[in-house]
């Protein structure tokens, strides 16, 4: 069986329970019985000189903090089911409230809505704030002797420049803004990441 490894923080709802469990000295006993090999209730009442009802209370308190398992089911010559009660194989670690990776992009991803919201108002408010004046083209026209075909020639070459341009002007700024915040994002989430695997493995 591969030993568990538990890490409760102070005040919590199984480190409440675990504390409930083994307040009682009837249940350090059980515990310490059962250290030696998987125990029945009636072993244990054996053992202890206790009555069944005052074993199977501390039972099920252990059961329910995860302390003790039940490792298999058996039938007596009476058909009645026995199980068979044994400690569970894990390292219990008691530590201050330790922030875990899901925790951690939780609190990033509030962080990143928050860019991709000023990413669209940088791409909303700028526009208005560049006082570019439009720029009158010239007219074509044409002349008797045709002289006007050079100049419609010429608008006809600059269109496809002018409206060729995919993104506005703005666009450039708000991208490298939206970018870099994502960039720093990623910066600070591995580094608390680093920070939080190090602190654990500790």
């Amino acid at each position: 069986m591969t030993e568990e490894v538990i890490v409760l923080e102070p005040g919590d709802e199984r480190a409440q329970k675990i504390g409930k469990a083994i307040a009682s000295p009837t249940a350090n006993d059980i515990l310490h019985i059962l250290a030696e090999g998987p125990k029945t209730a009636s072993d244990l009442t054996e053992t202890m000189n206790i009555p069944m009802g005052t074993l199977k209370y501390h039972i099920e308190n252990l059961l329910d903090a995860g302390l003790i398992e039940i490792t298999e089911t058996r039938y007596s010559v009476k058909g009645r089911e026995v199980k068979v009660y044994a400690l569970r194989d894990q390292l219990l670690i008691v530590a201050p409230k330790v922030t875990s990776i899901r925790s951690i992009l939780l609190k990033y991803a509030s962080l990143f809505v928050i860019v991709i919201i000023a990413s669209m108002a940088m791409l909303a408010i700028l526009p208005l704030l560049q006082n570019a004046p439009p720029v009158a083209g010239p007219l074509a026209f044409q002349t008797d002797d045709g002289e006007g075909s050079g100049v419609a020639s010429v608008l006809a070459e600059k269109a496809p420049a002018d409206t060729g341009r995919l993104l506005p002007s703005s666009a450039a700024p708000v991208l490298a803004f939206f970018m870099g915040g994502c960039l720093v994002l990623l910066l600070l989430i591995l580094y608390e990441a680093y920070w939080w695997q190090k602190s654990f493995s500790h």
